[in-house]
């Protein structure tokens, strides 16, 4: 039982680190290329479609268990210090907000996904008369 709430408190911090990530990554003071790897970082939680996929016995898991807490700690470390004390504090505050906001950027990397698919069927079948 002891694993379990460990597991589950390690996934509710790192749905709010999320939340962090996205707050810095709106922030002025963050760099570009950090911008870049927080836009993959929150893409790669948020998207349907993973490096390994999930119905592979195990290693689908080890996938989510490794790359997403990975990433995110990367992220997080090269944040400037006093933009992720600011984001926290901001997620502290307002994190009902961002809840909401998770939920619209799920959406726009699904778009995102179907427009690939779409356009790589395009590629694969053309429109012949």
């Amino acid at each position: 039982m002891r694993l379990i709430t460990y597991l589950k408190q390690k996934a509710r911090q790192l749905k709010s680190e999320s939340q962090v990530l996205m707050i810095a990554y709106k922030d002025k003071r963050t760099p570009v290329a950090l911008k870049i790897l927080i836009w993959i970082t929150i893409g790669y939680l948020l998207s349907p479609i993973d490096l390994i996929p999930d119905f592979i016995p195990i290693l689908g898991w080890l996938d989510d268990l490794i790359i997403v807490p990975s990433l995110i700690a990367v992220s997080l470390k090269l944040i400037p210090a006093n933009v992720l004390t600011d984001a926290r504090e901001q997620q502290r505050l307002f994190s009902e907000k961002y809840k909401k906001n998770n939920f619209l950027f799920a959406i726009l990397i699904a778009l995102i996904w179907l427009l690939i698919l779409y356009y790589a069927c395009v590629l694969i079948f053309p429109y012949s008369k």
